[in-house]
């Protein structure tokens, strides 16, 4: 290896070695020791050292580089170290470029990076490095470009760092600093692009003080919290060539100073709540290359001028909140030429408007949720420029033509869901070995699913639900082998496709799966012990088939239900300037969320974990192992043949928002650790053979009665059954009852006699007395 024969002294000071440690094409990359650098260490005479993109892990060698001490360019990008950043580092007094970037590097910043005077730039984005930004960092006073993004910072930003007037470019994106924004970043007076993404800062308005930034071109608040009106004063800069405030919410109408940014080429105000229609202002605009305006609230005509913007690759206009309205009668001659299209929900009815067939580069297209009418176009299909292309939900027909999958066809996401396509799928589909994802569901194609399926080993999600493979039957058989052959996949929805055979059959063969759908088949057997095998797997909903025997433990071992891991949201991205999000995706996965099918909610999205074994045959107990599964926001085993008692440990499940036990042959009480679970919102152990208390505390004081109904013998305040240790005890009744008892016949006997001679004793002085009476 390279490294091992580094041998010289003296006169090097230039070392090169990015990615030298990769090995061939055709295997995996494989972590390599930074013990192997120790050879290099030996050549003092380094001035720039560049070990980029060689997956070198565990910590950086501190004493080692600190033996280099005229490094002037230090580059250690995209490898795997971690640990913290050694404190040698900082004692390299002749640095101006270090960058850390795409490592595994946690602990702190230390507060000793104040020492490196002459840096002047500094990259330390994608790692794991938490707390504060060290107020020394205001002593790199010849710093311009500082990258501490997508980290864990957290805490103020330090008013120091607003002293450093060199800085050119910053990027604190992707930390957790909260608070307001300080007005202190109107003092970086000399800087250019300022990237505020995702900082978890409290909103409200924008400091004025930002209207001091004249010499920025590039501004992004995005993923922020921020509210209002966009603020006046970003007319004052009048440099912008990028301006992002998307994911905020913004409000009231887009105000017209927006079309006064001449220099603007880039604006993003999607995802917000602007209201009104698009301001006729911003066609002043004339050097806009992308335009995104979707998922917002406004409303009128999309205007025809935004295709008069010779510059314009990008729009995206459309979106559910939207109310724009498509022109379908206007005659547009576009003098752009575009290459990405977003138009959802935007009412274009019938044939595929005449502007978007005059786009000869198009690459991205989403015409989703609309009313397109008519045939897959001939013109579509010939355009060999399309990577990405939603036509989903509308009312297109007939075949879709094999020449779109032709050898050339660069296809990457193809969503032609919920049309009335029919007819089979073209035999060559299998040449579009780029596809990562096909959704075909709700349509009525027929026929067999080609062989050819087989070859495209990108694919990574896969819905050909709801139609009618193999004829009028659906599937009609088992699994089709050439699907298995597709190693790759992530997603795999046949709901409802009719399927049968055995599930150990079907899950050996695509370990990959991170979200299976078989719910409403045919599907025979038990549950096999080897599901543990399946690691990925987050979502499994097996509903609704003829599954028997028991639930195996083995299940509480899928890890991505026993921890949480944030979902890969990065489906393709053609270019920077568009990413496909697997968010989108799960939105049209319908799952039963709360006791309705409906789409995956926003919010959960990135830890998303369901086990809906629900309507099959499954006997035996509840495994306690099930309440290792503290990632699942659903749990549904209804409507089994489930016995036994329920397992304390479904109280360890942390996240679970919905648990369906009912419809089974449960037995015993519930136990008192099911309030413990915070997150939920949903319980039903209905139609089981409950007895006892049910606990209270937490969620589990606002469940209602159906939650309970047709158990044998539960009693509690959310039923308005009062239970029988909510008296004063039995045993206590039945003492007092003896005392009582004792008493009354005690008092009995002890008391007629004392009250007969009393009476006697009366009778006999009154009897006297009125004697006595008469004789005086």
């Amino acid at each position: 290896m390279v490294f091992d024969q580094a041998k010289a002294t003296g006169s090097v000071t230039e070392l090169h070695l990015y990615e030298v440690a990769i090995p061939p094409p055709d295997f995996d990359p494989v972590p390599v020791s930074s013990d192997i650098l120790t050879p290099l260490f030996h050549i003092q005479s380094l001035e720039l050292f560049d070990i980029e993109g060689n997956y070198l892990e565990g910590e950086i060698p501190g004493n080692g580089f600190g033996n280099l001490t005229k490094l002037v360019h230090l580059n250690m990008r995209v490898n795997s170290f971690n640990g913290s950043i050694p404190y040698q580092l900082f004692q390299l007094k002749n640095l101006r470029f270090l960058t850390m970037s795409y490592n595994s590097l946690d602990g702190v910043l230390s507060p000793e990076v104040g020492k490196l005077r002459n840096l002047e730039s500094l990259f330390l984005y994608e790692n794991s490095i938490s707390g504060n930004i060290p107020k020394e960092i205001g002593n790199l006073t010849n710093l311009s470009r500082l990258d501490l993004s997508q980290n864990s910072f957290q805490g103020p930003i330090p008013d120091n760092l607003f002293e450093l007037k060199s800085l050119r470019d910053l990027d604190l994106s992707d930390n957790k600093f909260g608070g307001a924004l300080s007005p202190g970043f109107g003092k970086l007076i000399n800087i250019e692009s300022l990237m505020l993404n995702n900082g978890d800062f409290l909103g409200g308005n924008i400091p004025e003080e930002f209207g001091n930034l004249t010499q920025l071109r590039a501004f992004s608040l995005q993923k922020n919290r921020f509210s209002g009106r966009i603020p006046s004063f970003v007319v004052n800069l009048t440099k912008l060539e990028s301006l992002d405030l998307s994911e905020n919410s913004f409000s009231l109408e887009i105000q017209t100073f927006i079309g006064r940014l001449i220099n603007l080429t880039a604006l993003d105000l999607s995802s917000n709540q602007f209201t009104g229609q698009i301001p006729s202002a911003m066609q002043n605009l004339s050097k806009l290359e992308i335009l995104r305006l979707h998922d917002n609230m406004l409303v009128g005509e999309i205007p025809t001028w935004i295709f008069k913007i010779r510059t314009l690759t990008v729009l995206f206009i459309g979106g559910m909140r939207n109310s724009l309205i498509w022109n379908n009668t206007a005659k547009i001659d576009p003098r752009c030429s575009l290459m990405f299209i977003s138009m959802p929900s935007c009412g274009i009815s019938g044939q595929f408007p005449e502007l978007i067939s005059l786009q000869k580069e198009l690459h991205y297209l989403d015409l989703s949720k609309n009313k397109l009418e008519g045939r897959f176009p001939d013109w579509l299909a010939n355009r060999n420029s399309i990577e990405i292309l939603f036509l989903s939900d509308n009312n297109l027909n007939g075949s879709i033509p094999p020449r779109l999958f032709e050898s050339a066809s660069i296809l990457l996401d193809l969503d032609l869901s919920r049309n009335k396509f029919s007819g089979e799928l073209p035999k060559n589909i299998g040449n579009a070995n780029r596809l990562k994802l096909l959704f075909l569901s709700e349509n009525n194609f027929s026929g067999r699913i080609p062989i050819s399926i087989s070859k495209l080993d990108n694919l990574k999600l896969l819905d050909l639900s709801r139609n009618k493979f193999f004829g009028g039957n659906k599937f009609s058989s088992n699994l089709p082998w050439n699907l298995t052959k597709l190693v790759n996949l992530r997603l795999l929805d046949l709901q409802n496709s009719n399927i049968i055979g055995n599930l150990q059959e079907i899950l050996t063969r695509i370990p990959s799966l991170e979200i299976l759908i078989l719910r409403n088949n045919s599907i025979n057997g038990f549950i096999p012990s080897t599901i543990s095998n399946f690691s990925a797997l987050r979502i499994l909903d097996l509903s609704g088939n003829n599954l028997t025997g028991s639930i195996p433990y083995e299940i509480a071992n899928l890890q991505r239900m026993v921890k949480t891991q944030e979902i890969e949201r990065t489906i393709s991205h053609p270019t920077d300037i568009t990413v496909f999000n697997a968010y989108a995706l799960l939105q049209v996965l319908l799952v039963n969320w709360k006791k309705s099918y409906q789409g995956l909610p926003n919010g959960n999205l990135d830890i998303y974990s369901l086990l809906d074994l629900s309507n099959n045959k499954i006997s035996g107990e509840i495994p306690p192992e099930l309440g290792n599964l503290k990632a699942l926001k659903v749990l549904n085993i209804s409507n089994n043949m489930i016995s036994g008692h329920i397992p304390m440990s479904l109280g360890n499940l942390q996240a679970v928002e919905s648990l369906d036990l009912s419809h089974n042959e449960i037995s015993g009480s519930i136990p008192e650790t099911l309030n413990q679970l915070g997150q939920l919102s949903i319980l039903d152990v209905s139609n089981n053979m409950l007895t006892g208390k049910i606990p209270r505390g937490l969620q589990m004081d606002t469940m209602g009665e159906l939650s309970f109904q047709n158990n044998s013998g539960l009693c509690g305040m959310q039923i308005n059954i009062t239970c029988q240790e909510d008296n004063p005890s039995s045993e206590g009744i039945d003492e007092e009852d003896k005392d009582l008892s004792w008493i009354s016949w005690e008092g009995t006997w002890i008391g007629f006699p004392i009250g007969f001679f009393s009476t006697i004793l009366i009778m006999s002085f009154r009897l006297n007395f009125i004697q006595l009476f008469k004789i005086w």
